[in-house]
């Protein structure tokens, strides 16, 4: 410490000159090239199980100006199947809009989803068959499969593997025709704009309900686990929460389709 500083300054002049750039060198990978997030919900079951801990590739679609959402040239329209994290469309607001620190009041509420429909292109869904431009999706039933919530409590459903133009993956379907989300469209994806809906098909609030996202909203594309954390425990034949829960170690380090 120097002769005459004030101890309170010195320490702060210190941490700032220590830890400072290393603060900043985080900050700027993080807005530039990769981002982790944790998926806190059930929307996108059996791809993300919730508890995943993702990381999201920054620069798929176009880079932005360092620690903000101001893109750097054209943004770039992600392919049909792809899974990305994009900030919930209406929460943008104000200097949100722009800048993308993990931080209040710029922190911003993230949603992670499957792009199906992209710009120009007509999207419906009837009985949860997905249909673009009038043409059906095929999916193939699999197998039943127990959803389990954030809360523990398990729901019937049936797996099937959907294929989406070519991109095949994983989708779910409630068991009982009661819990069925209703029937979509057709609706016309905005120039702009992308189409997107969770695989767990009704148990997801996406773009059926709140519409679609703007490309400037998008984060990046998901692509892989980098760690995973069960949240349920089974006492007596019951479900329910295990605080921080336990590692699946089978699921780290799996890349996402």
């Amino acid at each position: 410490m120097s002769e005459g500083r004030n101890p309170v300054t010195s320490f702060i002049y210190d941490a700032v000159v220590t830890w400072g750039p290393a603060m900043l060198g985080v900050l700027l990978v993080r807005s530039l090239l990769f981002e982790p997030f944790r998926i806190p919900s059930g929307s996108m079951v059996p791809t993300l199980e919730i508890g995943d801990h993702i990381v999201v590739s920054k620069y798929s679609y176009g880079l932005r100006w360092p620690l903000t959402r101001i893109p750097v040239g054209e943004l770039e329209v992600p392919a049909r199947g792809d899974i990305v994290v994009f900030v919930y469309p209406g929460s943008d607001t104000g200097s949100a809009q722009w800048i993308d620190l993990p931080v209040p009041p710029f922190g911003t509420l993230d949603y992670v989803k499957r792009v199906v429909g992209l710009p120009g292109e007509a999207i419906s869904v009837r009985n949860n068959v997905v249909y673009i431009d009038g043409q059906p999706q095929s999916r193939t039933y699999t197998e039943p499969f127990t959803f389990v919530d954030d809360a523990c409590s398990s729901a019937p459903t049936k797996r099937y593997i959907e294929d989406l133009g070519g991109v095949k993956h994983s989708v779910l379907q409630a068991a009982t025709y009661g819990a069925q989300m209703g029937d979509f469209g057709p609706e016309v994806v905005p120039e702009g704009h992308i189409f997107v809906m969770g695989d767990n098909r009704d148990h997801s609030a996406d773009s059926r309900i709140w519409g679609f996202v703007p490309l400037k909203n998008i984060k990046g594309k998901a692509r892989f686990i980098w760690m995973s954390l069960e949240g349920c425990a089974e006492t007596n034949g019951q479900l329910s929460p295990r605080g921080l829960g336990v590692p699946r170690w089978s699921r780290a380090g799996a890349g996402i389709d």
